[in-house]
């Protein structure tokens, strides 16, 4: 009797660990979607880009990618 109840318990717990499994998947998952509307949904969907080089008030005030001064200012 007492082994069937551990089991029983194991069997409990394991369903729940599979039930949260399940939702946090699901979740980061819609997250995913959610992010990447514009890219998935729209004809040439793209990523912004990001890179200090290419943002023009970053160019007018003459701030440059450190990276880019270290290999191409040498």
């Amino acid at each position: 009797m007492f082994l069937w109840r551990n089991s029983f318990a194991i069997a409990q717990f394991n369903n729940a660990t599979m039930a949260t499994l399940l939702f946090t998947v699901a979740l980061i998952g819609l997250a995913v979607m959610l992010l990447g509307v514009k890219i998935f949904f729209t004809r040439g969907g793209r990523f912004p880009n990001t890179h200090i080089h290419d943002n023009p008030e970053m160019k007018k005030r003459g701030i440059s990618c450190a990276r880019d001064s270290e290999f191409y200012n040498n």
